[in-house]
């Protein structure tokens, strides 16, 4: 009997101690995940027309992400994590939508894609940007497939890893290395497309 006694006095001291704990590693978890939300957003950004629509799915993340912080292992790449959240959501958002993106001009501070085009150097490639505007590389963006696009986005414009855009994608990396490469070939058409059009 004064065993079992020891046992019911010890359980009830034990659950407060296991709540802090619970409370501390939540707290933890969500620190480090709000550290990440520049990132998140970002990616977002790429994945959507307009800014509403990417602050909408970056709330939408970190909600879903909230609710489910004991399914992350810690020590593991939270931003990956984070990320396979938001592109879940996109896919889902973009099998609700089933219709092309809205084109919406770009705001001041997004022309990520374009500063990439910009980069090149004096070559060819400096003439072809002089040509194309910021609304034909989005609109050349636009044109690549889903698939193509989000590993585009991932691994050149949010400079992911290869390894890294296949966490995200929950796809292989060389799955990730295929789709990159079409996926470049494609917008590399749709470029030069639209510069050979600017010349007409």
């Amino acid at each position: 009997m004064a065993r079992v006694a020891a046992v019911s006095e010890t359980t009830p001291e034990a659950e407060p101690r296991k709540l802090a704990e619970e409370a501390r590693d939540r707290v933890r978890f969500e620190e480090e995940a709000l550290a990440l939300a520049d990132q998140v957003y970002r990616v977002a950004r790429r994945l959507v027309s307009t800014r509403e629509e990417a602050e909408d799915l970056m709330q939408e993340t970190y909600a879903r992400a909230f609710r489910s912080w004991r399914s992350y292992q810690p020590g593991t790449n939270l931003r990956a994590w984070l990320l396979r959240i938001l592109t879940n959501l996109n896919i889902d958002r973009g099998r609700r939508v089933q219709r092309s993106p809205d084109m919406q001009p770009l705001e001041e501070g997004d022309y990520f894609l374009y500063n990439k085009l910009e980069e090149a150097g004096e070559t060819d490639e400096e003439r072809v940007d002089r040509r194309l505007s910021q609304d034909d590389a989005v609109a050349a963006l636009s044109e690549v497939p889903h698939d193509f696009r989000d590993v585009l986005v991932l691994v050149d414009i949010g400079d992911f890893s290869y390894a890294d855009a296949a966490q995200i994608l929950d796809i292989p990396i060389g799955t990730v290395m295929s789709r990159l490469h079409r996926g470049r070939r494609i917008l590399k058409r749709e470029l030069a497309d639209r510069t050979v059009g600017s010349n007409v």
